[in-house]
């Protein structure tokens, strides 16, 4: 029955591209704080970037979020149908007031 719904109207489609539309939110936002830097191209649901290591492990406390492979600085932001405007500011807040708090 769920897969049905998704099905009916493009529900998935309009879930998905509202994901991507909150990750383009948050890397558009994110590359303006000092110090961050997006590592990946945003083409979906998914934001990649480093930051100190640090900040996102007191992020961590707040938010839920992984630390990538490919960098014990690089982190992966998702967002998703249930993701607003308000998740991503308040992330984004967050990020700009730990990042002003590094030594450096």
């Amino acid at each position: 029955a769920q897969f049905l719904a998704l099905a009916e109207e493009d529900l998935w489609l309009e879930n998905a591209r509202h994901a991507n539309a909150m990750a383009q939110r948050l890397a558009a936002a994110v590359r303006t704080i000092p110090g961050v830097e997006i590592t990946q191209k945003v083409e979906a649901s998914a934001v990649f970037a480093t930051l100190p290591r640090a900040v996102s492990e007191r992020l961590q406390q707040r938010f839920h979020f992984y630390f990538w492979n490919h960098s014990p600085e690089e982190v992966r932001w998702m967002t998703s149908w249930a993701t607003n405007a308000e998740d991503v500011d308040e992330l984004v807040a967050a990020i700009q007031a730990e990042m002003a708090k590094a030594p450096g």
